[in-house]
């Protein structure tokens, strides 16, 4: 039993650190989207408008809710605003804090654990391998797409 808690509470560190690792902005693809949106901002101000906008579907789609001072143009300062009301909603964060006080517990933390743990072990032989991991992280990373 407390090799399993262990366990448990390892990923659950392992959940809170990816989150944290998330949160400073080191996301491989970051640099490729600021390209996007400098390639976009065709005139160059700074700006996307709803026409620079037609080049990132993304952006184009979700136009009108990320344009806050609804001027036409997108800023920096906008899109960032509007990715971080967009990861509240469906962030780690909210998902593992399950009775939504704003805090995770030792119990939500480990629950959220335990079911990753479930998710990840694919033939539910109690063990996750390499295999079944790297499955996981393929279907995770696919899914925001």
């Amino acid at each position: 039993m407390k090799k399993t808690v262990a366990a448990l509470t390892m990923l659950a560190l392992g959940a809170v650190a990816s989150m944290a690792i998330a949160d400073q902005g080191d996301h491989p693809r970051r640099g490729k989207m600021l390209e996007r949106l400098k390639a976009a901002d065709t005139n160059a101000d700074g700006l996307i408008s709803r026409s620079e906008a037609a080049a990132l579907p993304r952006i184009a789609g979700r136009f009108d809710a990320i344009d806050a001072n609804k001027d036409g143009q997108v800023s920096f300062e906008e899109l960032r605003a509007a990715r971080g009301k967009h990861r509240g909603h469906g962030g780690h964060f909210e998902r593992v804090d399950t009775d939504k006080d704003g805090k995770v517990s030792k119990a939500e933390a480990l629950a959220a654990a335990e079911a990753l743990f479930t998710r990840a072990d694919a033939n539910a032989d109690g063990f996750v391998t390499r295999e079944e991991m790297g499955a996981g992280r393929k279907s995770h990373r696919g899914h925001g797409k």
